[in-house]
């Protein structure tokens, strides 16, 4: 196959234990500074996005300048802390996701490649089985389950 090898990367014993170790420091510096939210609370929450962000800035200039207009169940000083955390994380996420798209990118291609092999190794095993080498059979049986219990051969190979 064309691309059944499209990442090749060694990550030497040292270059983990430095990557271990600033993951670990981020974690300790991050201790109780975040939250973590359900599934649920992700897709229900109402959230500023780049087409609510200036309504969310002509909003905090008003409250400010007609403090008399603010809801009295609102809580300014509360509202302050909030944009003060924001300033402060949206820098740090914007610069760590290139990174964290970087490695689930790498274990995308790295998958991939195993993956492939994997079909090639199925389609071998198929071939062996219908020719009756000996214990193809039984690999090809526990293999097969995979898709669907058909027999029909692998499925097409995924392309990332």
């Amino acid at each position: 196959m064309a691309n059944d090898n499209r990442v090749s990367i060694d990550i030497t014993p040292a270059q983990l234990t430095a990557i271990n170790g600033a993951v670990t420091a981020l974690k300790t510096a991050f201790a109780g500074l975040l939250v973590n939210l359900t599934p649920e609370e992700r897709r229900t929450l109402p959230k500023i996005s780049d087409g609510t962000l200036a309504f969310h800035e002509k909003c905090t200039a008003y409250r400010a300048a007609n403090p008399g207009l603010t809801p009295s169940f609102t809580n300014v000083a509360e509202l302050a802390k909030d944009l003060k955390l924001v300033a402060s994380l949206l820098p740090l996420l914007r610069a760590l996701a290139p990174l964290l798209e970087g490695v689930e990118d790498t274990i995308t291609l790295a998958y991939s490649d195993l993956y492939l092999a994997d079909l090639a190794f199925y389609a071998n095993v198929k071939v062996a089985a219908q020719r009756g080498v000996p214990g193809a059979d039984t690999i090809f049986s526990d293999l097969k389950v995979r898709f669907n219990g058909k027999a029909t051969g692998p499925a097409a190979p995924v392309t990332p």
